[in-house]
């Protein structure tokens, strides 16, 4: 009798810890960005007329990680496709204006925390989710969805509860977001159904192109409004984490109140808190002021560092459940 191959797990380990690798170095890279802008604002506000480019590029990158099996999923389990999807958009939403009304923000803050609620799932949760040993599939299926959603979503929900703080050119930002986001993930899709075998080759490699992009996407924000860091910082940051970690909440919340499974609720979880926050930055920017684009500015860091925290804890609740310490329920089957 032979002994079993060992390579499944050795090929588990070196995805986990490139995907830990990941989910630790994307907020230090964009971290760093962030400082970049601050200190040498005169220079990063030269990216600002490339930032549509430079979301278009992410965009494009998460189209060629899309498949149609993606999408069949959505058919196959409607029901926490569309949980997730009306929980990204409507929690995230309703939080922003409650954290901007809270925290009573100025209106250019409050306008940039609630445009950030209206944007869709962030391209870094499917890493969190893999690491979380949530539903990765049902992850990418519904980023998937809440991204295609956007063109229309996102800029009605903004110019509907931001446009009582700020003007918002709806329309504009309808046509903008079809430009960055539908067309280059349409784009990535079709190039993907085309020529599968070399884009599998570059697979690895396309959360480090979009971090990069994100980090400069980040740097240009900041630059654009390095004056205000200083004065709005704190209370901006405060937002965020409330933000964010309030989202992780309700989004598990929603899914265990629909009795769906553990894999299931961690992914609605991590879907709901994260969000496309570069993009809501960039369109700040462009749309509102760069005063509101901050607030997407420092999400986009905070999540990822968040997000890698909450997929460790999730992991060392799997590790009590398998020891069997005295109250923990039985560990469910996940799915990756």
């Amino acid at each position: 009798m032979t002994a079993p191959d060992p390579a499944p797990t050795d090929a588990r380990r070196a995805e986990d810890r490139s995907a830990r690798i990941a989910v630790t170095v994307f907020p230090l890279l964009v971290l760093a960005a962030a400082l970049v802008g601050f200190l040498a604002p005169t220079a990063a506000k030269t990216l600002l007329p490339q930032v549509n480019l430079f979301l278009g590029i992410i965009m494009f990158g998460m189209g060629l990680t899309l498949t149609l099996p993606d999408f069949g999923l959505v058919a196959r389990r409607p029901l926490p496709v569309l949980l997730g999807v009306v929980a990204q958009y409507a929690i995230m939403l309703l939080l922003g204006l409650g954290v901007a009304v809270v925290l009573q923000l100025p209106p250019e803050l409050a306008a940039g925390v609630i445009l950030v609620g209206s944007a869709p799932g962030g391209t870094s949760s499917n890493v969190v989710s893999y690491l979380a040993r949530a539903d990765t599939a049902l992850s990418v299926a519904m980023t998937s969805v809440s991204t295609l959603l956007a063109p229309l979503l996102t800029p009605l929900l903004t110019l509907w509860l931001a446009g009582q703080y700020m003007a918002v050119d709806g329309g504009a930002m309808a046509k903008s977001i079809v430009n960055i986001v539908l067309l280059p993930v349409l784009g990535g899709l079709i190039v993907r159904l085309l020529l599968g075998r070399v884009v599998d080759r570059v697979l690895p490699a396309l959360p480090w192109v979009s971090v990069v992009f994100i980090a400069l996407v980040v740097a240009a924000v900041v630059g654009n409004s390095a004056s205000r860091v200083l004065s709005a910082g704190l209370l901006v940051f405060a937002a965020v984490v409330l933000h964010n970690g309030l989202g992780y909440l309700l989004g598990y919340g929603a899914a265990k109140l629909f009795r769906l499974p553990t894999p299931v609720a961690r992914t609605v979880s991590i879907e709901v808190g994260m969000q496309n926050s570069g993009l809501a930055a960039g369109l700040a920017a462009q749309y509102i002021s760069p005063a509101a684009a901050l607030p997407g500015a420092v999400f986009s860091i905070w999540h990822n560092l968040s997000g890698a925290v909450l997929a460790m804890a999730y992991r060392r609740s799997d590790g009590r459940r398998a020891a069997g310490v005295p109250g923990s329920a039985p560990a469910n089957r996940l799915r990756n």
